[in-house]
């Protein structure tokens, strides 16, 4: 019996680890001041190995593309679009049937924001993407974000 029971919780100890979630982008999140009403909000992925993330300009019927969201703040304004950088590449994917453009190794987010004179508050939202390989997609992610402003 005590075999039975030793070989059972070995066996669940494996499963346990197998079913582990992968998450293979480590974000990092800051701000910084450019003025007394203006800050740079910046979120960078690093991505482990072959594993790459889709560009906020990855066309439809593709892979989910990067997007920075933010909550409404009625004491922020989010100026113009957010600015990609990163080695982008453009390859045909046989998986997707369609055109992708896709970061590997890091990629970086970049925002300008206009917060209203004399306040104090903080910036606060996610970020959606999609992780894949050569060999595999991860569902999509969402991973938030809260940061003082001041």
């Amino acid at each position: 019996m005590k075999k039975i029971v030793a070989l059972l919780a070995v066996v669940c100890i494996a499963l346990s680890a197998a079913a582990q979630i992968q998450d293979p982008v480590d974000w990092s999140y800051s701000v910084k001041k450019l003025s007394a009403d203006t800050y740079t909000f910046s979120a960078t992925a690093n991505i482990e190995g072959d594993w790459h993330i889709y560009s906020q300009t990855t066309g439809k019927g593709g892979p989910v593309p990067t997007k920075i969201n933010f909550k409404k703040n009625p004491l922020i304004t989010v100026v113009g679009a957010t600015k990609e950088a990163g080695k982008v590449k453009q390859v045909y994917d046989e998986l997707f049937k369609t055109n992708v453009r896709y970061i590997g190794e890091t990629a970086t987010y970049t925002q300008t924001i206009k917060v209203r004179a004399g306040v104090k508050t903080n910036i606060s939202g996610s970020v959606e993407y999609m992780v894949c390989d050569d060999r595999q997609c991860l569902p999509p992610s969402k991973k938030t974000f809260d940061l003082k402003l001041q």
